[in-house]
């Protein structure tokens, strides 16, 4: 039998604000546990939560950013439950009037093809601490830093069909959320998380098979390998004559395996009703068109800027608005040069090489935005020349000077472009070489453009680097030619 796989996924944003959802707590990550959890995060009597005004613009900012509808009115909700890390013994949040509405987010896939993905709502709601098993030996500690910290869910419907499709739009969410800058977007801090809803059908059948939620996978390539080991074990258990329960499971990467958590509750398990202590979220529309004015150009938008004006490639154009640090690092390399092609060589090629080496973000790269513009400038202007660029390029990095002229003038890498002084290490170099100079003048004519590499790179070792090479190209053909 032949069956599809059936994806929607939930996905936990951390919004980027100082404070928390409902109290003036510390949001900062990496501070000693339990130093960041105030009265109201823990619930304790007599407190009362306060809503944070930047977790809803940046909620209704999202809105905006996939054309969602901005209800004028939104719910918080009590979600009821127990667990260690939430004292309340409740979750602030939202489950029938949320603050986002019906939008869509368009994901591109690895062969260039597009697909729209539904989001069916995003709701605002507090997160809960976290249990900590490390250096715990038959205990779980626990470390309420994060409770009350602002998250915004993101439901998307089942219209994912692949485990590539899934990170996908993992990933779209990811560059959306940083452009916009509601969040970090920062995985490993747990910025981003994201519950995998799986299940199976037969081909061609319209119902959807019984679905299990993988929670909490926190990377795009656990994402994608927690998809397809969940889909292989619902197969199995299904063509061996099983049944798939509805329940919660965890991805465990070390052992590549699903397990079993506890079985999925349905919404009247968290006795959800209206919050008591916030009243309903009202939002005018003069508030909603004043967050409207604040939103940057968006992903789609910017590539489409950068093919239409710039000329580049929908590839380039992809590739370079991957992220928001991305863009805007090659928009000043840009400005600065001129020239958008040679830009985006630069900055997907040399950079992108050097930084993905030695693992650091395009934020933390040695060589500005401005010095590679710089340093492009003198290769546009035939300064210098490819390799000597590349040379200029690893100075930079390394920070032994500040400019790229600098570096040109203390390593003596200015291009010589004066055609007498090329001319003469041309002809030093074919009459240093007259084994090959015979075997090219005896070559079939469409085997000589291959030979005169050769005489191309002695003629570059003779001037050490600083020949124009279009030049020497063109007079060694001439010269050699001329002797045929």
């Amino acid at each position: 039998m032949q069956w599809e796989t059936v994806i929607g996924l939930e996905v936990h944003v951390q919004l980027a604000t100082q404070s928390k959802i409902f109290s003036g707590a510390s949001t900062a990550y990496g501070a000693e546990p339990n130093t960041q959890a105030c009265a109201v995060d823990l619930g304790l009597p007599g407190v009362l939560p306060v809503l944070n005004e930047n977790a809803v613009a940046m909620a209704v900012r999202f809105g905006l950013a996939i054309d969602a509808e901005i209800p004028e009115i939104s719910v918080f909700d009590r979600k009821n439950y127990f667990y260690p890390d939430l004292p309340k013994g409740y979750q602030t949040s939202q489950m029938g009037q949320p603050i986002v509405g019906a939008g869509e987010v368009e994901i591109t896939l690895e062969d260039s093809s597009t697909h729209t993905v539904r989001i069916h709502h995003a709701h605002l709601e507090e997160d809960a601490g976290k249990s900590v098993h490390e250096n715990f030996h038959s205990q779980t500690g626990i470390d309420l830093n994060r409770a009350g910290t602002p998250l915004l869910e993101i439901v998307s419907e089942p219209d994912m069909r692949s485990p590539k499709e899934a990170s996908a739009y993992v990933r779209a969410l990811h560059t959306l959320v940083t452009y916009l800058g509601i969040s970090d977007g920062n995985m490993n801090e747990g910025s981003m998380r994201c519950d995998v809803n799986v299940s199976v059908r037969p081909k061609g059948q319209e119902s959807f098979g019984t679905r299990a939620e993988v929670k909490n996978v926190n990377s795009f390539r656990f994402i994608e390998r927690a998809i397809e080991v969940e889909v292989e074990r619902q197969i199995d258990l299904l063509e061996d004559g099983g049944t798939v329960v509805q329940e919660t499971r965890l991805f465990d990467p070390d052992r590549d395996e699903t397990r079993s958590m506890r079985t999925k509750e349905e919404a009247n398990d968290y006795r959800y009703f209206p919050c008591p202590d916030l009243l309903p979220l009202m939002l005018d529309q003069a508030y909603v068109d004043h967050q409207r004015t604040l939103l940057p150009e968006l992903p789609a938008e910017k590539r489409q800027r950068f093919k239409e004006v710039l000329g580049l490639s929908s590839y380039d154009a992809a590739v370079l608005t991957a992220t928001r640090a991305m863009a805007e690092y090659f928009e000043q390399v840009h400005t600065r040069c001129s020239d958008a092609k040679l830009a985006a060589n630069w900055v997907q090629g040399e950079l992108s090489g050097r930084l993905n080496k030695e693992n650091l973000d395009i934020t933390q790269s040695p060589v500005s935005a401005e010095q590679l513009g710089d340093l492009l400038l003198r290769l546009k202007d035939d300064t210098i020349n490819g390799k000597a660029a590349k040379q200029v390029f690893a100075e930079l990095w390394s920070r032994t000077f500040e400019t790229a002229d600098e570096v040109i003038e203390a390593k003596g890498l200015k291009q010589v472009t004066d055609t007498a002084a090329i001319e003469a290490v041309v002809d030093q170099v074919i009459a240093d070489n007259p084994i090959q100079v015979t075997q090219y003048k005896d070559a079939e004519p469409d085997k000589r453009g291959k030979m005169i590499g050769f005489f191309v790179g002695q003629a570059m070792k003779a001037s050490k680097g600083t020949a124009n090479p279009q030049q020497v190209n063109q007079l060694l053909k001439q010269k050699l030619d001329a002797l045929l």
